[in-house]
């Protein structure tokens, strides 16, 4: 019952809102014609006035009396135009009043549920579904209650940074460790949250961090590459090509973190280990036997053509979307930003930015720092 008293007054408000312009016009029209009417009512006494003062002859008093005796007959009868005005504006009432609630019950039938009952806060805690927002203040109620849950902490702390909710996911990391033990993938967390909060620096609080997750996991791949990551922000490019390489050597060659770290030992002066054994450009196992007793300028040469024979290849067939990723990827690599960029382009010319594989192409964009304005429409 409730739910139709406030459909009823939302209705009503609606519909004066609607009507204000209408009515008010109708007065605005009233109020000039009245005002004008006392104007030549004025006009009339003045005239008597000046006729008794002599001022006027009595053969023009009666001109000027007969002129202004006639505008106020014509202002004190509504002319045919403006009672249709009205008319009509009476009609546009009329239809606003019937229509609108009209069509309001036909939308909420098609798209409404009135046969859904009523759920107050309390009943959907108790059921959720896949409301996540429900899901996390249920988790939350629970924790208030219980503040020593530390599995509930630890549920909490990644939903709380996948939503950028990063305070609240630091309390909620510091709590699972407290409660829980540290442990690499809580440390890492924490790790994460931290580099959040400072723009993804990392800081000397997540560095020690990352170094007791190491502790813990000395093959964690998440927290070499973030400790090398801060060598790389510090500075310090020498000794973050040597932890970017030694994270490669130690990391299975399919591994998805793989592109990443080529391209951070690329970016401090190393040899992308995609030079050699992977090339960009799908090399066949005689061109990395043939790479590897190369030097330096004849390599860089080799891994160039192979680049540019995959380009050739998308520009003859285009819908290859791995092609695409993998020839962005290999200019950023071969540092020709105008060229990943062109590639880009092209890539997004062949899948649209609105497609799942568009998506993945701006995602590979923004990973290699492309800037994708006007890409995007």
């Amino acid at each position: 019952m409730l739910f139709w008293i406030l459909v009823a007054v939302l209705t009503a408000a609606v519909a004066v809102i609607l009507l204000y312009p209408l009515l008010r016009g109708a007065r605005a029209v009233d109020d000039t014609r009245a005002g004008e009417a006392a104007v030549y009512r004025d006009q009339l006494r003045e005239l008597d006035r000046d006729l008794a003062s002599g001022l006027i002859s009595a053969e023009e008093a009666d001109y000027a009396r007969a002129e202004i005796g006639r505008r106020l007959i014509t202002v004190s009868v509504a002319p045919v135009t403006d009672r249709k005005v009205t008319k009509h504006h009476r009609l546009s009432e009329a239809f606003v009043l019937l229509m609108l609630p009209v069509v309001g019950l036909c939308l909420y039938i098609l798209v409404g549920r009135p046969d859904l009952p009523s759920q107050p806060l309390e009943a959907r805690l108790l059921n959720p579904g896949n409301d996540m927002a429900i899901l996390v203040a249920k988790a939350e109620r629970h924790l208030a209650q219980s503040p020593n849950d530390g599995r509930g902490w630890e549920v909490l702390a990644p939903i709380y940074f996948n939503t950028m909710r990063v305070a609240e996911a630091e309390t909620a990391y510091r709590n699972a460790i407290r409660l829980l033990g540290p442990s690499a993938a809580r440390l890492d967390g924490l790790a994460e949250t931290l580099m959040a909060t400072s723009n993804g620096v990392v800081t000397e609080d997540a560095r020690k961090v990352l170094e007791q997750s190491l502790q813990l996991q000395p093959d964690n791949p998440k927290a070499s590459f973030y400790l090398a990551l801060g060598m790389e922000q510090a500075g310090q490019a020498a000794q973050a090509k040597a932890a970017f390489e030694a994270l490669a050597k130690q990391s299975p060659a399919d591994a998805p973190w793989m592109p990443l770290v080529a391209e951070h030992i690329a970016k401090n002066g190393g040899a992308s280990p995609g030079s050699a054994g992977q090339a960009p450009g799908n090399p066949t196992q005689a061109d990395v036997a043939s790479a590897e007793s190369m030097n330096t300028g004849d390599r860089q040469q080799m891994i160039e053509g192979m680049v540019e024979s995959l380009d050739a290849k998308l520009t003859e067939d285009p819908n290859n979307l791995e092609g695409w990723l993998r020839l962005v990827r290999s200019y950023v690599v071969l540092k020709d930003k105008d060229r990943a960029v062109g590639a880009l382009k092209r890539g997004l010319a062949a899948f649209p930015a609105s497609s799942e594989q568009g998506k993945q192409l701006l995602a590979l964009a923004r990973e290699l720092d492309i800037a994708t304005e006007g890409m995007t429409e």
